[in-house]
């Protein structure tokens, strides 16, 4: 049975108000929000996989909800967020992330990203630096010596997975049961909760769903030579990178550019897999403390 055939209700995320906002380049997108809490806005920003969305940031929300103002942007091509057949790109994900930023929130934020979105977040940031007041990456991409393969390659690799005879098919299996068990499951160091394989599960069988990840495996929305495009760049924002060991990512660039530039601040917080949030929430939250409280 295929994907179409097979559309679950996708339920929300965190329990917390669920708004969207609409723009140019990436339709419309649904942020969540808690306004209740007082001092800096908060805002976080899900990992890109075949199933991703707010979900992956829940404990944080909870954690922070109530304490200060917080939001959780679903990105364009999942969750509740429009997933129509575009050209997704670094630069739109960078958008959505600046427009929540300048057009909703509208005053200087801690941003929180994970893996790829922290390219994104870093982009977002450097478009906008009035809109950021700190820098918080978790488990980020962009720091492993191995190179990625050119942009023609991954153009190449996309027409060939995107390719309307397959690409459903294909999509299904990378959204099974199974597949979704399997590499959710390489990211917990024992068995993830089910409640989270159950919303990746749904998050997968939404309409539109495929578009954006399978221009993500085509390896086109990594910034080639992060380091010096993006994150060298930023260096009047506080920043906190957070990572340990990843099954997906490697840090080897990472150790050199805390050490040339004083803003950039490291924690490991291991043992994790880039998940501390639902791994080792407690440390997380003691580490982004002592990070926010010191700006």
């Amino acid at each position: 049975m295929s994907q179409q055939s097979n559309l679950l209700p996708l339920p929300e995320a965190v329990d917390a108000t669920r708004s969207q906002l609409h723009t140019t380049q990436a339709g419309r997108i649904a942020y969540y929000h808690d306004q209740r809490g007082e001092g800096r806005p908060l805002v976080l920003v899900h990992s890109i996989n075949a199933a991703p969305s707010t979900f992956e940031v829940k404990p944080l929300f909870e954690q922070y909800a109530g304490r200060r103002p917080v939001y959780s942007i679903d990105l364009p091509g999942f969750g509740h967020s429009e997933r129509g057949d575009r050209a997704y790109s670094p630069e739109l994900y960078a958008n959505a992330i600046r427009v929540l930023l300048e057009e909703v929130v509208q005053a200087p934020a801690d941003l929180l990203a994970l893996s790829l979105s922290a390219e994104f977040a870093a982009r977002a940031a450097l478009g906008s630096p009035a809109s950021v007041a700190s820098l918080v990456l978790i488990s980020p991409t962009g720091f492993s010596h191995r190179p990625l393969p050119p942009m023609t390659f991954g153009r190449g690799l996309h027409g060939a997975l995107g390719a309307s005879l397959w690409s459903q098919g294909l999509y299904d299996l990378v959204a099974s049961k199974r597949s979704i068990r399997y590499y959710l499951g390489k990211s917990f160091r024992g068995q993830p909760p089910q409640v989270f394989l159950d919303y990746a599960y749904a998050t997968s069988h939404q309409p539109g769903a495929r578009y954006a990840p399978l221009i993500f495996l085509s390896t086109q929305l990594f910034t080639r030579n992060a380091v010096d495009k993006l994150y060298a760049r930023l260096t009047q924002l506080p920043v906190l990178a957070i990572a340990d060991r990843d099954p997906y990512v490697t840090f080897e660039l990472l150790g050199d550019l805390v050490s040339q530039q004083s803003n950039w601040q490291f924690e490991q917080l291991g043992p994790h897999l880039g998940l501390p949030q639902w791994e080792q929430p407690e440390a997380l939250f003691e580490a982004l403390d002592r990070f926010w409280v010191g700006l």
